[in-house]
């Protein structure tokens, strides 16, 4: 998903998804938010908008953003009030977030608001409530980052790229099982040795989008296992505290993002996550245990790759600290 000035957008993989379908019901003015739209919950405060056609639909997103906020906590707490705007129908949101032509948008999350697209107009049947909490849990989990890492006023200049960013609210929505599986993004590696999904994703977005969400979720699964969450929070701390992206990793994590991502494109260029060799052959195999839960199995390679050298290092020079 792509970050700037207004905003980003929130694809669940279209291609994975069940909910894409389109539907045209005539746009309507939103509902201001009232007294009575408000929600209070110990990581935060989300006030709702909406029009009287779709109450039932913000009970839906009401009670995913009360089911979210267990989840999101690990994160820290909402620094300000978001406001959820719930729009009658597809073109309403895609108005809203600037983004025409995208099909499968169902929601848009910002700093202090989150654009959705009214539950009950993502396909002929409506949403189930597991759909809605899922993608609210995502969408949130962008606004928490960007409100525990940055003001209102910078949250857009931290140069957080889109493998953490996204990578983060799919981890956090558990959402592992939507992506491609370690072993599709190591035989993309192979296949093409020059692209970058991780450095490189904008570059990739278009015509692989697939792969570089993919690579988000695993890379930040990665960061997470091999390094833990307190360090990961830390890096959120580091830019609160003024860093960018770049020196906040550096800073909490304790190595330049750089160096991460050739790790970790090295540990699935050489498959680690099957307990394959990631130096000469050592005396005992590395046990399994990468590998991401409720990703089904792959049939195996027509001609299995044993690789013998690293992928090419493709990840540019890191960009200096923005003030």
């Amino acid at each position: 998903m792509r970050v700037g000035g207004t905003g980003r957008w929130s694809l669940l993989l279209a291609l994975l998804a069940t909910t894409v379908l389109l539907s045209a019901c005539a746009s309507a003015p939103q509902k201001p938010v009232s007294p009575a739209a408000t929600l209070a919950l110990p990581g935060g405060e989300f006030r709702f908008a909406h029009t009287q056609e779709d109450t039932q639909a913000a009970d839906m997103v009401r009670r995913a953003v009360e089911h979210a906020g267990p989840r999101l906590a690990r994160w820290g707490t909402f620094q300000e009030p978001v406001t959820l705007i719930i729009h009658p129908n597809h073109a309403a949101l895609e108005r809203a977030a600037h983004r025409p032509g995208y099909d499968f948008l169902r929601a848009w999350a910002r700093y202090e608001q989150v654009e959705v697209q009214s539950p009950r107009t993502w396909t002929r049947a409506g949403a189930t409530q597991k759909q809605v909490d899922e993608l609210l849990l995502h969408e949130l989990t962008h606004s928490l980052m960007w409100q525990a890492s940055a003001s209102v006023s910078d949250w857009t200049k931290k140069g957080i790229p889109l493998w953490f960013s996204e990578g983060m609210a799919s981890y956090t929505a558990a959402q592992g099982y939507r992506v491609p599986s370690l072993e599709d993004l190591s035989r993309f590696l192979h296949q093409y040795p020059q692209a970058d999904p991780l450095a490189r994703a904008e570059s990739l977005y278009e015509t692989e989008n697939a792969t570089v969400y993919g690579a988000a979720h695993h890379a930040f699964t990665f960061l997470m296992e091999r390094y833990g969450e307190a360090r990961v929070r830390g890096v959120l701390i580091a830019m609160r505290q003024g860093q960018d992206f770049t020196g906040g990793f550096q800073e909490s994590v304790g190595l330049p993002v750089d160096a991460f991502l050739r790790d970790f494109r090295r540990y699935v260029f050489l498959r680690g996550f099957k307990g394959g060799r990631l130096a000469p052959p050592p005396a005992q195999p590395r046990p399994e245990g990468r590998g991401i839960p409720r990703n089904p199995p792959l049939p195996a390679a027509p001609t299995p790759h044993s690789p013998t050298s690293t992928p090419p290092d493709t990840t540019p020079e890191a960009p200096s600290p923005t003030s």
